[in-house]
C-alpha cells in the first residue's frame, strides 16, 4: 500500500511539474497573444515570459504585429465609359489592436479582400479609361483612406494600397499601342521640324552677323582711307604753304637786300628792261609796258630822228 502511494505521489509530482512548465509561455518580439479566461477575453500578452493558469486560461489567438502584405488576385472592374478590365491590388496593413483583431471580424483577410474589391469597383466606375491609366496615385490614396476607415473597428491599420497591374482588353491594348505609335511619330515630326527651323534660324543669324561684320569692316576701312587722304592733303597743303612761305621769305629777303644796297635809277631801269624782255618772249598777245619804259623808248626814237636829219 505504501509503495502504491509512493508511485502515485511521484506521478502527481511529475504531472504537476509538466503542467507548470507547459503553462509557461514566452512571447517573441513583434508578437502578441490574446488570452481568454473561462471563455472570455482576459488580457493580451506582449513580448516576454508569461504564465497561464491551467484549466482556466487559454491562448485564443496569436497575433503578428509586423506590417504584412496581402496580394489579392485580379478583380474585374468596369470604367465610366464601359470598358471592362482586370486590376489586381496589393494591400500593406498592420495590426494595432489585438483584441479588436481577434473579436472584430471572423475572417479578417477575406473581409479586407472583399472590401478592396468593392472599393476598387466604386472608384474605377467614376473614372474613364484614360483617367484610370493615368491616376494610379489618386486611386491608391482614395482606396487607402476608405480601407483604413473601414478596418479601424477590426484593429487593422491600412498603411498603403497599390494597384499592381491594370489589364485592359486585348483590342483596347492594340488601340492604345497604335495611338502611342502615332503620337511618337507626331512628336518625331515636330522635333525634326523644330530642329530644321532652329538650324535655318541659326544659318540666317550667321549670315546676318557676317554681313554686319563685313559692313562694319568696310565702314572702318573707308574711315581709315578718308583719314589717310585727309592726312595726305593736310601734309601737301602744309608743304605748299611752307614752299610759298619760303618763296615769299626769299622775295622779302631779296627786296630787303635791294633796299639795303640803295640801287640808282639807272639800275632800276635796266632791271625793268630785263623783266620786259622776259615778258615779251612769252606767249601773251598783249603786253603792258610800264611808263618808265615808254619814256625811254620815246627818248630813243627822238635821238634816232635827230641823227637821221644830220646825215
Amino acid at each position: 500500500m505504501d509503495e502504491a502511494i509512493k508511485w502515485i505521489l511521484i506521478f502527481l509530482g511529475v504531472y504537476f511539474i509538466i503542467l507548470i512548465v507547459s503553462n509557461i509561455n514566452i512571447v517573441n518580439q513583434a508578437r502578441a497573444y490574446v488570452i481568454e479566461r473561462l471563455g472570455r477575453y482576459y488580457t493580451t500578452w506582449n513580448t516576454g515570459i508569461h504564465f497561464k493558469l491551467p484549466f482556466f486560461d487559454r491562448i485564443a489567438k496569436k497575433v503578428n504585429l509586423m506590417e504584412q502584405v496581402a496580394d489579392f488576385p485580379p478583380q474585374p472592374v468596369i470604367t465610366k465609359d464601359n470598358v471592362k478590365m482586370q486590376i489586381d491590388t496589393v494591400v500593406f496593413y498592420q495590426i494595432t489592436d489585438c483584441k479588436l483583431f481577434a473579436y472584430g471580424v471572423a475572417n479578417p483577410m477575406a473581409a479586407i479582400e472583399n472590401l478592396t474589391a468593392t472599393t476598387l469597383r466604386n472608384i474605377i466606375g467614376e473614372l474613364e479609361l484614360d483617367n484610370t491609366l493615368t491616376s494610379r496615385d489618386l486611386i491608391n490614396t482614395r482606396m487607402r483612406a476608405i480601407l483604413d476607415e473601414a478596418t479601424d473597428p477590426w484593429g487593422i491599420k491600412v498603411n498603403r494600397v497599390e494597384l499592381k497591374n491594370i489589364m485592359p482588353p486585348k483590342e483596347i491594348q492594340d488601340a492604345m499601342e497604335k495611338q502611342m505609335k502615332a503620337e511618337r511619330e507626331r512628336r518625331e515630326v515636330m522635333l525634326r521640324a523644330e530642329g530644321e527651323k532652329n538650324s535655318a534660324i541659326l544659318i540666317a543669324e550667321g549670315r546676318k552677323q557676317s554681313k554686319i561684320l563685313e559692313a562694319e569692316a568696310d565702314k572702318q576701312a573707308a574711315i581709315l582711307r578718308a583719314e589717310a587722304v585727309k592726312e595726305t592733303k593736310i601734309r601737301e597743303a602744309e608743304g605748299e604753304a611752307e614752299a610759298i612761305l619760303s618763296i615769299q621769305k626769299a622775295n622779302a629777303d631779296s627786296i630787303k637786300m635791294i633796299n639795303e644796297a640803295a640801287p640808282s635809277q639807272a639800275v632800276l631801269t635796266i632791271k625793268s628792261l630785263e623783266a620786259f624782255e622776259k615778258a615779251a618772249n612769252g606767249t601773251a598777245t598783249k603786253i603792258i609796258i610800264p611808263s618808265e619804259i615808254q619814256s625811254i623808248a620815246g627818248l630813243a626814237a627822238s635821238a634816232k630822228e635827230v641823227f637821221d636829219k644830220q646825215v
